[in-house]
C-alpha cells in the first residue's frame, strides 16, 4: 500500500472519528432544554452528515481513479511521455504544453474514450492544474463506467 493511500486512508479515520464525537455532542445538545441548544444541536448533525458525503464522494473518486489506473496499465496504455521538471518542481511549459496537445488531439479524435479522457487527466496533472485534472478523470470515470454498462461480458475490473 503507498504512502498516499495511508495518508487517504488517515484522513479518512480522523473525520469519521470526529463525526462521530461531534453527532454524540449534538445529541447532547438536542436533548438540552434551551432552544439555543437544540439548534446549535441540530446544525453539529447536518453539518456532520455534509462531511461524511464528501467522504464518501472522495472515496470513491480516489478508488475510481485507481481502477482505472490499474485497467490502463494493464492495457499498456499508459503514457510514457515524462514531463521534465525544473531543479524549482515546476514543469517545462512547452513540454508540458506538448503533451497536453497530443493527448487533447487524441481525445477529439475519439470523445467517448474513457482511456484518452484518464490520459488528458494526467496531461493536466502533469502541468500542475489540478481542477482540470479532477474534471478530465471525472469524464473518464463516467464514460469507462458507460462502456463497463454496455459490456456486460467483461470483468468489472
Amino acid at each position: 500500500m503507498t504512502r498516499a493511500r495511508w495518508g487517504a486512508l488517515g484522513m479518512a479515520a480522523l473525520l469519521a472519528l470526529y463525526i462521530g464525537v461531534v453527532i454524540t455532542y449534538a445529541v447532547r445538545l438536542i436533548g438540552d432544554p434551551l432552544p439555543v441548544a437544540q439548534a446549535i444541536g441540530w446544525a453539529l448533525v447536518v453539518l456532520p452528515l455534509i462531511g461524511a458525503w464528501a467522504l464518501v464522494a472522495e472515496v470513491r473518486f480516489g478508488f475510481a481513479a485507481e481502477r482505472l489506473t490499474r485497467r490502463l496499465e494493464a492495457e499498456g496504455g499508459l503514457p510514457d511521455d515524462p514531463v521534465p521538471v525544473r531543479a524549482s518542481g515546476r514543469v517545462e511549459r512547452d513540454a508540458a504544453d506538448a503533451a497536453f496537445s497530443r493527448h487533447a488531439d487524441a481525445l477529439q479524435q475519439h470523445p467517448e474514450s474513457w482511456a484518452h479522457w484518464f490520459r488528458l487527466a494526467l496531461a493536466y496533472d502533469a502541468a500542475r492544474d489540478r481542477r482540470r485534472a479532477r474534471w478530465a478523470l471525472r469524464e473518464a470515470i463516467r464514460w469507462e463506467r458507460a462502456d463497463r454498462s454496455t459490456a456486460p461480458d467483461q470483468p468489472a475490473g
